[in-house]
């Protein structure tokens, strides 16, 4: 086991990512492939033939199977071999390659990693925004080069945004606004309330105007490696409170899941669902672009901060106040693997 949870949904793709032609993901550590059936449902299967270990991902789709490019196994979505490489030989239907569970909500393809007979998409966290009414959402993938924890780091510790995003949503009051840190169950709150501030250039044009604004941000991390973080923005003396701002101004909700590949890079799929223009399909690709870029810079920052960590085997990450949130979400992290290998062990 690496340094994830195991028995848990992760994002795989995006729905669009995957289609008849097989393709190629590291998930947790495990090779796999990926394509969907004639009915669109989804299959995914250990990226290798249980013949010679070719990846099934260079093989050739053959209805709802998929045919070794090496030798010619046919496998059938179950994972149970449906033809020998010697056409009159009788099938072997002990040989198999490994399946997953999958399933697809909120535009997403989910893959459960760990027991099988554990799967249950009630389990699948609930992204509520992404299909409400009145709402529209859109993001898209990143592969970085860095440990996941280290971008729910990120993501946990806005201030940061003063200097890495400072063209687009950074400002000088994020460093100066306190903020609570609240730990519930499986969770960790990060709560940020800046009243009276200016705008920054994307709330102005969000919001329609400039100037002074309401502004906050409530960053929400959730095992096993998500970060939701609700934010916007109101005119002053709306009425808007860190606590009841859902009726006011502008909001989002930045959606960030991170699925670890290896010891030292991820998956990083993001997206925000909004609440205003949402008709505007333009707005959305135009602010999907945008959005695309403000974490491009945050994988710049993060791969350098990897490259780092590995030229510096003898120096260890420090925290302040401002790191709790990363902190509080690690601890989480740690203690789950923990408390799962002990039941392992039982077992």
């Amino acid at each position: 086991m690496g340094n994830w949870l195991e028995n848990t949904w992760y994002v795989a793709s995006w729905d669009a990512g995957i289609d008849s032609v097989p393709v190629a993901h590291t998930i947790c550590g495990i090779p796999m492939v990926f394509y969907r059936k004639l009915d669109r449902s989804v299959v995914a299967m250990r990226d290798a033939c249980p013949h010679r270990m070719l990846p099934l991902s260079k093989g050739i789709r053959e209805g709802d199977s998929i045919r070794c490019a090496y030798h010619g196994l046919k496998i059938g979505p179950d994972g149970v071999a449906q033809e020998m490489p010697l056409k009159n030989e009788a099938v072997n239907t002990r040989i198999c390659a490994e399946t997953f569970v999958t399933h697809e909500r909120y535009r997403f393809v989910w893959v459960w990693i760990g027991d099988k007979e554990k799967a249950d998409p009630s389990l699948i966290p609930d992204l509520w925004p992404c299909e409400a009414e009145g709402w529209t959402f859109d993001g898209g993938r990143y592969h970085v080069a860095c440990d996941y924890r280290l971008m729910i780091d990120n993501l946990m510790d806005l201030t940061h945004e003063t200097y890495v995003h400072a063209n687009s949503i950074g400002q000088e009051e994020i460093l100066e606004a306190p903020i609570e840190c609240v730990v519930e169950d499986n969770a960790v709150f990060i709560r940020r309330w800046m009243p009276g501030v200016e705008a920054p250039p994307f709330w102005a044009a969000a919001l329609k105007q400039h100037g002074v604004v309401d502004r906050w941000q409530i960053c929400q991390f959730n095992l096993p490696s998500s970060v939701m973080i609700d934010v916007g923005v109101a005119p002053p003396g709306s009425g808007a409170t860190i606590e009841d701002h859902d009726r006011q101004g502008v909001r989002g909700m930045v959606i960030d899941f991170m699925t670890p590949e290896t010891e030292e890079t991820h998956h990083y799929f993001w997206g925000m669902a909004r609440n205003f223009e949402t008709d505007d399909a333009g707005f959305t690709a135009r602010f999907k672009a945008q959005q695309g870029q403000v974490f491009g810079e945050d994988k710049e920052v993060l791969e350098a901060q990897q490259e780092a960590i590995r030229k510096n085997p003898g120096m260890r990450l420090n925290a302040y106040s401002i790191d709790q949130g990363g902190v509080r979400a690690r601890q989480l992290i740690n203690r789950a693997i923990k408390a799962q290998a002990a039941e392992e062990q039982v077992l």
